[in-house]
């Protein structure tokens, strides 16, 4: 059932949202659930989408993705105009704008201190060394040649920009002489973080916290291509770890979040449990992308975009979930390299009863380049059954079935794709 756009009284409490874009969609109905009023800062690229879906617009220079100053303007003058009960961001570029309206006010939020920490790769680096919290060794440069004497006794080495998401700019390099061809190929970026690169099994750690406590947390087991991008494949929630390792994990979490000042809101915490224990790839305080927010109120049975919304205006918590009522699952086509020539397999995916939403962003006569980032796969589908094993049918179901099939220039085909 469509939720319907509608207004809600000017004297209702209002959520003021920087950005709403697609993802940000399930807050403002779960807002309007919750009988508030919701004003939004949009891009003016974005406005038409957000028009009839909010209660107020105001429009911004900022883009999604970049101009953290610009968001952060806007937001001030929406929290100047009107002071609003709540102030919430869904994406990257919004998380700081935020911060610095909730730290104003005296909203709840996750601090200005754990927005700006999340926002950068290298003051996380920083933060978690001193909190004593695993983590790859790593070298903060300026030019990666200069850094060539520390990072060639340890390839291989991860090079990874300050602040990006969906694994844009983070490669492996494997021996010196890619390291040189990196060097010379990212010389004009600047600040780049060379780090050595964690082995085992890869995990994220989603937790809704409140003042400080976690109040319920998510596992998420995770498949990605491997070397040297990493683009993520599939996401299996509600996992469970053996009681030992999953005690580990938890105070993780918690020491991160100690570590960041976190106060109020959700945490999306990546890493790898290695041989010697978990070593932190990453930490943000906002949405995780990847349908995750779906695949976990799927499993455990409770709204999360309801939760963040909450936790946003200070509103009530229910009580906490005690394990999963579903599992779920979201997978991702990486196409090879070429020209698409069929697509296929996306209405008889879409009728399976394990199957939520599937979706492609390709088209025949589509030219398809190298993937290197979760932005430039080409097709998914958010998967919920009974148990593990039925999950685990309907994912190989989606593999067998959604198929799109690129050729190459030379006229041949390297197959239907890379990795379903």
């Amino acid at each position: 059932m469509s939720e319907r756009p509608h207004v809600e009284p000017a004297d209702a409490p209002e959520l003021l949202m920087i950005g709403v874009g697609l993802m940000g969609r399930p807050y403002v109905h779960a807002a309007h659930r919750l009988g508030l009023r919701v004003r939004a800062v949009e891009a003016e690229s974005r406005a038409a989408e957000a028009r009839g879906l909010v209660d107020e617009l105001e429009l911004s220079q900022g883009q999604y993705g970049a101009l953290d100053e610009l968001w952060a303007e806007s937001a001030y003058t929406a929290a100047q105009r009107r002071r609003p009960d709540g102030v919430m961001a869904f994406t990257e570029s919004h998380v700081l704008a935020a911060a610095l309206v909730q730290d104003r006010l005296g909203l709840p939020g996750p601090s200005l201190q754990a927005a700006s920490i999340s926002r950068n790769k290298a003051l996380q680096r920083g933060r978690f060394r001193t909190h004593g919290i695993g983590q790859p060794d790593y070298r903060l440069t300026g030019a990666l040649t200069e850094a060539e004497p520390w990072a060639s006794t340890r390839l291989p080495v991860i090079v990874k920009p300050l602040s990006s998401a969906g694994s844009e700019g983070v490669e492996l390099v494997p021996d010196l002489t890619a390291y040189r061809e990196t060097a010379a190929r990212r010389g004009t970026e600047g600040l780049l973080l060379v780090e050595t690169a964690a082995q085992g099994p890869e995990y994220s750690w989603e937790a809704l916290v409140q003042d400080g406590k976690v109040w319920f947390a998510n596992l998420t087991a995770k498949e990605t291509t491997g070397p040297p991008n990493f683009v993520e494949l599939t996401h299996r929630v509600a996992v469970r770890l053996p009681e030992r390792e999953a005690a580990v994990v938890d105070a993780l979490g918690e020491s991160v979040i100690e570590a960041i000042g976190m106060r109020t809101g959700l945490v999306h915490l990546e890493f790898r449990l290695t041989g010697t224990g978990p070593q932190v790839m990453e930490v943000a305080v906002r949405t995780p992308g990847d349908y995750l927010m779906d695949l976990c109120s799927l499993a455990h049975g409770i709204d999360w975009f309801e939760m963040v919304v909450r936790l946003a205006v200070g509103a009530p918590l229910p009580p906490a979930p005690q394990g999963p009522v579903r599992y779920a699952a979201s997978h991702f086509i990486v196409s090879e390299p070429g020209t698409v020539v069929a697509v296929e397999g996306l209405e008889q995916v879409r009728a399976h009863p394990g199957v939520v939403d599937a979706g492609v962003s390709a088209a025949v006569g589509d030219r398809i380049g190298k993937t290197s980032s979760s932005g430039q796969r080409t097709g998914f589908a958010v998967v919920s059954a009974a148990s593990p094993e039925e999950l685990e049918e309907t994912l190989a179901h989606v593999r067998r079935t959604l198929t799109i099939t690129t050729e190459d220039q030379a006229g041949t085909s390297p197959g239907r794709d890379a990795r379903a």
